[in-house]
């Protein structure tokens, strides 16, 4: 095999070892449960918001606010401003989902900031998140009209293309899943692929762009989509 070629070989087989998620440890019940190198990271990220929520909120004041107050309360207007617009005055029931999403989905593209492999570059966590949101566009339907008038919506406008509103429902999920997935892994890999024809300087301004741009707008994207899917089924 060629020099180039040897090269080409193990530049791709440490491009796919560091896309795959990696089992940390495996839990022993029920013969073995694998724990993923992403579901890990995720509990570090759930820590990690958790404890910043506890510092942020404790010692509030209605009186003399601080200007750790200050920039909380300015964040989350902004958060629940934004999500209103969308999901209008019968969605704001789902503000605070959409916004522990956003915040969620951003963390987990940046961390790898961080050095800490993105959750989100792992199929089986967009999956999780796309599920998740699809439970709750169809929930906020039933919620708006009933069951029977949930039912009946996928009749609407016409009776005929009700076979095509039924596949919405596996159509959605499929296409948020594969569009944060495959924007996320693309970014990663051209950064890669960046890094490796020149490792000094060329890589800093385009990680501005695909590791920390890039990862903010999917989060947005994700959660746009899905705000606009609950805000049509509220108003069907």
């Amino acid at each position: 095999m060629k020099k180039g070629g040897r090269k080409t070989e193990a530049f791709k087989e440490d491009l796919l070892r560091q896309i795959n998620c990696d089992t940390v440890f495996t839990i022993p019940v029920f013969g073995g449960i694998p724990v993923l190198e992403s579901t890990v990271v995720i509990w570090i990220i759930m820590a990690v918001l958790i404890l910043m929520s506890i510092w942020l909120t404790h010692d509030l004041r209605v009186e003399n606010p601080g200007k750790k107050q200050l920039m909380v309360e300015a964040g989350i207007d902004w958060l629940e401003n934004f999500f209103r617009d969308l999901l209008g005055e019968k969605g704001k029931r789902y503000t605070p989902y959409m916004m522990t999403i956003i915040i969620f989905i951003t963390v987990s593209n940046l961390i790898g900031l961080l050095g800490f492999k993105p959750p989100t570059k792992d199929i089986n966590v967009t999956a999780a998140l796309a599920i998740m949101s699809i439970i709750v566009i169809e929930y906020a339907g039933i919620h708006a009209s009933g069951v029977g008038g949930w039912i009946k919506s996928f009749a609407h406008p016409m009776a005929l293309i009700t076979p095509i509103n039924i596949l919405e429902i596996a159509i959605r999920p499929v296409s948020l899943c594969m569009r944060l997935f495959g924007n996320v892994v693309g970014a990663f890999v051209v950064m890669e692929l960046i890094k490796g024809v020149c490792p000094i300087l060329l890589p800093f301004p385009f990680s501005l762009y695909f590791d920390i741009f890039d990862g903010v707008i999917q989060a947005y994207v994700f959660c746009l989509l899905t705000s606009l899917f609950i805000s049509e089924q509220i108003e069907a």
